[in-house]
C-alpha cells in the first residue's frame, strides 16, 4: 500500500492513494492554514469509523439482517501536549431497521473490533476505544 500527499499552497496537500482517490488535507486558521481540507487526525478518525462501518454493515447484511440505515459515530479525546496523540476514542454505530437483533449488532461489532478492523487494531494499541450503539426504529414507511 502506497500513499502520498502533494503540497498545493500553504499547509494544504492532496493526498492520494494506491486506489487512485484524492482527498484534500489542511490545517485550521489557527496554526496559519486555510482550513480547506481534512485534518490528519481526523482522517484516522474517520478511517476508524469507516473501517468498522464496512465490517459491521457486511457481517449484518450476511446475517441477514433488516438494516434500513446505518451510521457509526466516532469522537477522540486527545492528549494535552504535543504531539496530542488519542488518549480515548469513542465509537458509536447507530442501526435503523424494524427487527434487528440487538445479538446480531453486538455480534458484529466484536469480529469487527477484535478479528476484521485493522484501523481499531493499531489505534486500540495507543487509545481506549468504548463502544455503544443503538438500534431504531426504520424511516421508511
Amino acid at each position: 500500500m502506497k500513499a502520498s500527499v502533494t503540497w498545493d499552497h500553504g499547509l494544504s496537500f492532496e493526498g492520494t492513494a494506491d486506489s487512485g482517490f484524492t482527498i484534500n488535507l489542511g490545517s485550521s486558521v489557527d496554526v496559519g492554514g486555510d482550513d480547506d481540507g481534512f485534518r490528519p487526525l481526523e482522517l484516522m478518525l474517520t478511517s476508524l469509523a469507516g473501517c468498522t462501518a464496512m465490517d459491521v454493515i457486511s457481517i449484518l447484511r450476511k446475517k441477514r439482517q433488516p438494516v434500513t440505515g446505518f451510521k457509526v459515530q466516532a469522537e477522540a479525546q486527545r492528549a494535552e501536549s504535543h504531539p496530542k496523540v488519542f488518549t480515548h476514542i469513542h465509537v458509536h454505530y447507530i442501526v435503523e431497521g424494524d427487527g434487528v437483533a440487538p445479538e446480531a449488532v453486538e455480534r458484529a461489532m466484536e469480529l469487527s473490533e477484535t478479528r476484521y478492523c485493522p484501523a481499531h487494531a493499531m489505534l486500540s494499541q495507543v487509545a481506549e476505544v468504548e463502544t455503544s450503539y443503538e438500534i431504531l426504529p426504520s424511516k421508511s414507511a
